[in-house]
């Protein structure tokens, strides 16, 4: 074979061949496009255009108490936000709420899957059992608090305060005990999410790395500490992330047991955001709030995020 024959040129049946791939990669594209149009479309109205609308309102003053005060005042309402106490203090409350649920709720979920991991009979009862807080709603998990459980002399955990010898105590009216007890709402409700996610991590864990380790004569503290935490860590920082973002939004449960209160000992962010919105009618401040508390969640999400990437 001579090196500089000719490549033979492609025959009409190859072209057509090559023209009809073409055609139908272009009608699965469109028809793709079609499927994806309805969410699309859905997902703009639900949420670009209302957080459009937010960044928009924010920017003017809207009360409807003094309506002949309304008007565009650039980033009055931001300035305003800055010097405003209530509105730091409402940042501390949720940050402080949203690190001890998120805390709790990795600590007792691990726990928990180590426990059931090494249950030999029951495993299917357990995670049925467990998961049942997560299906409730937020505001009938408030209601079942404030109603059975919390409820001065009457209530269970009262109850067995009193049995104890600790006395009746005052659950949602004390600021201390009142701030305790929505974390404790929150993580009852969620850590089974925790559990459930670490728990299929943890069965997806090689079992030959565990039996080196073992022969290795490793005690059960190195072996979670050294293979069982490492090999962990993706899925924990993913709860870590999906967790904080939900409990920097929380509102329902928080709403329904102490509305804020006693005072403003339970005021998260977003709440604030509401009463003033909604009950102080102030609009553009409420708006204002609003996207303060969707910068401080973007910008802990992003730094979650980085610390996901960074190993």
């Amino acid at each position: 074979m001579l090196a500089g024959e000719n490549t033979m040129t492609a025959g009409p049946a190859e072209i057509a061949s090559s023209d009809f791939g073409r055609v139908l990669v272009q009608r699965e594209r469109r028809f793709a496009t079609l499927l994806l149009a309805p969410a699309f479309f859905a997902l703009l109205l639900t949420t670009t255009f209302p957080l459009l609308f937010l960044v928009y309102t924010s920017v003017y003053r809207i009360n409807l108490s003094m309506p002949f005060m309304n008007g565009f005042v650039g980033l009055e309402n931001y300035k305003v936000l800055l010097a405003d106490d209530r509105f730091w203090h409402s940042l501390i409350v949720s940050l402080v709420y949203t690190i001890s649920t998120v805390l709790l709720q990795i600590v007792i979920g691990l726990a928990l899957a180590l426990f059931v991991m090494n249950m030999k009979r029951g495993q299917g009862w357990f995670r049925i059992i467990a998961i049942l807080p997560v299906v409730l709603s937020p505001a009938v998990v408030g209601m079942i608090w404030r109603t059975f459980m919390l409820a001065p002399e009457f209530g269970i955990v009262d109850y067995l305060a009193i049995t104890a010898g600790l006395g009746s105590k005052n659950w949602l009216g004390d600021p201390s005990l009142a701030m305790v007890s929505v974390i404790v709402i929150h993580t009852w409700q969620w850590t089974p999410f925790a559990f459930m996610v670490l728990l299929a991590s943890l069965a997806s864990l090689p079992e030959d790395i565990y039996e080196a380790a073992r022969i290795d004569r490793a005690s059960a503290w190195q072996r979670f500490r050294r293979i069982t935490l490492p090999l962990l860590r993706p899925a924990i920082v993913m709860v870590i992330i999906m967790r904080t973002m939900v409990a920097l939004t929380a509102f329902a449960a928080i709403f329904t047991v102490t509305g804020g209160g006693p005072g403003t000992a339970t005021e998260i962010l977003n709440l604030y955001a509401y009463r003033k919105s909604f009950t102080e009618l102030s609009i553009g401040y409420g708006s204002a709030l609003a996207v303060a508390l969707l910068i401080v969640t973007i910008i802990i999400s992003a730094i979650l995020f980085a610390i996901r990437r960074s190993k």
